[in-house]
């Protein structure tokens, strides 16, 4: 279905060669997932199945890409529309009606499908991915969640052989983002549908996956089982490691294998301590908080408070008021009711250097804060807005994501690349709070790491507090001190991280499925409790 014959790409902007050589073939009815670093040319690949690559973006290719028989060079992109489904990073930048149901019939009448078999397609497309209720809401007033959800279903629509998909899960919740792989799942059994899938979360789509193609950020690429490329890959789901931290003779690859294996692990190992930590001055006060879109209630009465040093994660489904209290802690949002409070500042009344210096906000969109037309500009104006030493915010960045130029104009970045580029920026004054909106979208593991080392440093400094946003759960486990769960507007639940984790199967990290019931998160949870244990023999 898919062939890359001896393929080679590279941009002029770009110091080394973004694929080198890649030959291989993916089937029809196959589920292939693509991993790599932040950076190395995953979404160039997936752009390369229609065209995109290099006809829309340039750059020099040689080699040469069939799908279905056709010649991707021979073609524009646009006549392989009935053919290829594809989904970006940015949801919302392909969007090009007004209304949910609108988008969803856009695609199919620029090809003339006629109007009865355009109507059973919505309808099912609706029922399929859960849009029903959102059918004749604005995209603009969608959460993220919701406008990704949105766009696969515009993708499906069109009944595709093939479906490219890129960070499709990045901003669903984890009950959602589970509903739409085992979708995707059905259709590659049911109906032969051919899906390429680029996926940093690998926790969730690696169960699904037929093989990986692995990117190695050199240019070089290797396609095998998947677990034959994730024996050795730094790339992982935290049950590899998991399988690796306790040398297991096999490698398991689902919670259900890895289980069978760790029973005499689960009858070992000490409880780690819970740490309390002392109490601290309140940073952000939230009381009676109210906001609303029209009819719809986005939150309800909300009272909550987040303490100087603490790492606090707001969870929930798509659409639950997340990013609605985000943005009514930093002033971008104004309350219909109620008061907020950061460090004794109503939000709404910060201004210029002030703002900088009290409160730093990335939102869902980390592109909205970029400006200038390379990232040395943006690094450079960091710098001088912020008067720190030159070069400071860029050697920031450097620690993050190494692979990003400095000639490279932002929006030619990845996803990860830019949420880097925006974290730097906003780091770089040394607020003393920071809220962001889901973090870690596009970026790996490596830089996941990275990032909970920066943020614990941050919050560990006298007078700071960060506040998350985030479907992550693996994140949440390593990082925050404290979950607060909403629903509709309201919160259900605001407790220590083990406890609000624990308590529900869905949201649950991988690790804690694997090792229920002991109380124990992450590897490195794990790992202490039965070195506590050998020590007490």
């Amino acid at each position: 279905m898919i062939k890359f014959s001896n393929v080679s790409l590279v941009y002029p902007t770009s110091t080394q060669t973004i694929l080198e050589g890649l030959t291989f073939s993916i089937e029809e009815g196959e589920m292939v997932l693509v991993i790599g670093s932040t950076g190395t040319g995953k979404s160039s690949l997936l752009r390369l199945i229609n065209g995109l690559v290099p006809h829309h973006t340039g750059g020099i290719l040689a080699g040469d890409v069939t799908v279905d028989g056709i010649s991707t060079q021979l073609v524009r992109p646009g006549e392989l529309a009935h053919l290829i489904g594809i989904v970006g990073q940015n949801p919302s930048s392909g969007f090009v009606t007004d209304t949910v149901e609108e988008e969803l019939v856009f695609s199919m009448e620029s090809l003339n499908v006629a109007p009865d078999v355009m109507r059973k397609r919505v309808e099912e497309i609706l029922d399929l991915l859960a849009l029903a209720p959102l059918r004749n809401r604005a995209i603009s007033t969608l959460s993220g969640g919701e406008q990704q959800r949105l766009a696969i279903g515009s993708a499906l629509v069109m009944h595709p052989k093939i479906l490219v998909l890129d960070e499709p899960t990045s901003a669903l919740d984890p009950i959602a983002a589970e509903e739409v792989l085992s979708i995707i799942h059905r259709l590659v059994h049911d109906l032969s549908l051919t899906v390429v899938i680029a996926e940093h979360r690998l926790e969730r789509v690696i169960g699904f996956a037929d093989r990986i193609i692995h990117i190695a950020g050199d240019g070089q690429a290797q396609i095998d089982l998947p677990e034959n490329i994730l024996k050795n890959s730094v790339i992982a789901p935290p049950i590899v490691h998991l399988s690796r931290a306790l040398k297991l003779d096999q490698l398991g690859l689902s919670v259900r294998d890895v289980r069978r294996m760790t029973e005499d692990v689960r009858r070992n190992g000490k409880e780690n301590p819970q740490v309390l930590k002392d109490p601290t001055p309140t940073a952000i006060l939230i009381k009676g908080a109210s906001i609303s879109y029209g009819s719809h209630l986005a939150l309800k009465n909300v009272d909550a408070l987040v303490m100087e040093g603490e790492i606090v994660a707001l969870m929930g489904r798509n659409g639950a008021g997340k990013s609605s209290l985000l943005q009514s802690i930093v002033g971008v949002k104004e309350l219909d009711r109620g008061e907020i409070s950061i460090f004794a500042h109503p939000p709404m009344s910060l201004k210029g250097a002030v703002r900088r210096a009290t409160v730093g906000y990335i939102p869902q969109e980390p592109s909205d804060l970029l400006y200038a037309q390379s990232v040395a500009q943006e690094c450079a104006q960091a710098d001088k807005d912020n008067a720190i030493a030159s070069g400071a915010t860029y050697a920031l960045l450097q620690e993050l994501v190494p692979s990003v130029s400095p000639a490279t104009h932002p929006r030619d970045l990845s996803e990860g690349q830019r949420l880097a580029l925006a974290l730097a920026v906003v780091l770089s004054a040394q607020p003393r709070a920071l809220i962001l909106d889901e973090p870690t979208r596009g970026l790996d593991y490596q830089s996941k790491s990275l990032l909970i080392e920066i943020l614990k440093g941050f919050a560990a400094q006298p007078g700071r507090a960060v506040v998350i946003a985030t479907h992550d759960v693996e994140l949440v486990a390593e990082l925050a001190d404290r979950v607060i769960f909403l629903s509709e507007g309201e919160i259900v639940a605001d407790g220590p991280t083990i406890d609000i984790l624990l308590a529900s199967p869905a949201f649950a990290p991988q690790v804690a499925k694997v090792m229920a019931p002991r109380r124990w998160l992450t590897v490195n949870d794990v790992m202490r409790a039965l070195d506590q244990e050998a020590d007490s023999r």
